[in-house]
């Protein structure tokens, strides 16, 4: 790539955006299929973001996969190593030992909140297993593991206990725990770890829809939606909407909770 004006301008704009370097960061690792990306970063402008870093050289597509272009590798330094060693000694394969159906989510009342429990628990482990899940995030506040799977919330505690929000039944919960619990051995096995992305974004369309809509006002803004857009941007506390303290939306609660660590 010739390094005219125009074209550092395309580079420093493709960069300038923190969802093309989570792309690219993602693509240093590996080529990936679309759907893959959109797994991580969320289907939200993914053609336009993935234009830009190809307008820029930064990366192409062959044979239905994303790719970094040759200068898109040099600039992300060249790295053939994207692992680092963390100290998981000590720690011991989990297992599932538990899954127990509750409720109805109220969000969407045809899937449901599952308590579920990994033995033994991982305690301090879980900071370590941050960068093996996509769209994972640890929060030292309480202690858990959060990871977002489209609609769907599971929220690992260094307890040993497990939550899952948006869950379409007992099935699925089995297949993503066993999936979870594949990952977290394989890690422990490995003693290995992806090197940490950044920090994934939340949608006030997401947190809008475990917000109560009742549009009240009692928060200060004039609707719900406006509500999760001022939380999103770290301008409003979830204590300031009062129908979330009501016992019916109490999940709900917990899922918003969970998501707000993410922001």
């Amino acid at each position: 790539m010739a390094g005219s004006p125009a074209q550092v301008r395309l580079v420093s704009n493709a960069m300038g955006n923190s969802m093309r370097r989570k792309i690219m960061a993602l693509l240093q690792e590996c080529p990936r299929k679309v759907e893959e990306i959109e797994a991580v970063v969320g289907p939200r402008g993914l053609e336009y973001h993935l234009q830009i870093l190809q307008q820029a050289d930064l990366a192409f597509v062959e044979d239905d996969l994303v790719k970094l272009s040759d200068f898109g590798r040099t600039l992300m330094g060249s790295r053939e190593v994207v692992e680092r060693k963390m100290d998981l000694k000590g720690t011991k394969p989990v297992e599932v030992v538990l899954i127990k159906q509750l409720i109805p989510c109220i969000a969407d009342p045809s899937r449901f909140r599952i308590i579920a429990r990994l033995e033994p628990p991982l305690g301090g482990g879980l900071e370590h297993l941050e960068a093996v899940f996509p769209r994972a995030r640890y929060s030292p506040r309480i202690g858990a593991l959060i990871i977002r799977r489209k609609d769907v919330l599971i929220t690992l505690y260094a307890s040993g206990n497990v939550t899952m929000t948006m869950i379409r039944g007992r099935e699925e919960a089995r297949e993503l725990l066993e999936e979870i619990r594949g990952k977290i051995n394989e890690t422990i096995e490995r003693g290995i770890v992806p090197v940490p992305r950044e920090g994934t974004s939340v949608d006030p369309l997401e947190v809008y829809k475990y917000l109560p809509h009742t549009d009240c006002k009692i928060c200060g803004e004039q609707s719900c939606y406006a509500f999760a857009i001022r939380l999103v941007a770290g301008e409003r506390s979830l204590d300031l909407c009062d129908p979330l303290k009501e016992e019916k939306y109490s999940t709900n609660l917990e899922h918003l909770l969970a998501l707000m660590e993410s922001v």
